[in-house]
């Protein structure tokens, strides 16, 4: 990738933001199940609301909530959090290639608006020789607001959807991101951090604590791109003058 400032076009982030727009409806009735689930836990309306304006963290979120109570204890809570989104540290990493060349101010900013989906959708771009940032930025903004849209019905109606698991909403972000681990590039190094994330990943839900499974699989394929490496297309060495013809 030449190293130039990245320019962000505005017409990708239109673009990417409606790019995302489905699977962000799905979103919905997880910020549904949340702003209910805090409710019923003594979060005021306004709390809830501005826990998922402010945080931005699905899994964090409900993690908090149901270690709410009359004496909140704010160190596991602190540590539990840290755990879950200790995920992004490794997503982050991924997409220094992408952000090197973005000025600081800006590059931070736009991590708060990183998500699994929009980076896994980053990722594949990037794999398939696009440096796409627009979808992190307009992707972001379309799972952040429907994030916060979620929260307030769930806040006021939030009888309608009570469990998305019934309904096996919670396989939907799942399978996006599936998808595009299947639509990316496909080497023998790919293919072996994948399996070898997945069956670190089961094996820690099984016998780790509770979220653990995320950090093991992602740090147990991390492992794997890091000391395997692809090897750099070869140079062609111009031939030698005078080497014609003996």
């Amino acid at each position: 990738m030449p190293a130039y400032p990245y320019q962000f076009q505005s017409r990708n982030v239109r673009l990417e933001f409606f790019r995302l727009l489905p699977i962000s409806l799905f979103v919905v009735a997880f910020g549904a199940a949340f702003g209910l689930a805090a409710i019923q836990k003594g979060l005021s309306p306004l709390e809830a609301i501005l826990m998922s304006t402010t945080v931005f963290a699905g899994a964090a979120q409900f993690a908090v909530v149901d270690m709410w109570g009359t004496e909140v204890s704010v160190l596991p809570m602190m540590a539990v959090v840290f755990a879950i989104n200790s995920r992004h540290l490794l997503m982050g990493a991924s997409l220094y290639p992408m952000l090197k060349d973005v000025p600081t101010g800006r590059r931070y900013g736009l991590l708060l608006l990183l998500t699994d989906a929009n980076w896994a959708v980053s990722a594949q771009d990037y794999q398939n020789g696009r440096r796409n940032l627009e979808v992190i930025l307009g992707g972001g903004l379309v799972l952040w607001l429907t994030w916060i849209i979620g929260t307030g019905l769930g806040v006021y109606f939030g009888g309608l959807l009570q469990n998305p698991k019934a309904l096996g909403l919670d396989m939907v972000l799942g399978c996006f991101l599936f998808a595009m681990a299947l639509g990316g590039k496909k080497s023998p190094r790919v293919l072996v951090a994948w399996l070898v994330a997945g069956v670190a990943s089961l094996a820690a839900w099984k016998w780790l604590p509770p979220n653990m499974h995320v950090v093991a699989g992602a740090l147990a394929g991390g492992v794997i791109g890091l000391f395997w490496l692809e090897p750099k297309p070869q140079e062609k060495r111009p031939e030698a003058e005078g080497d014609h013809g003996h």
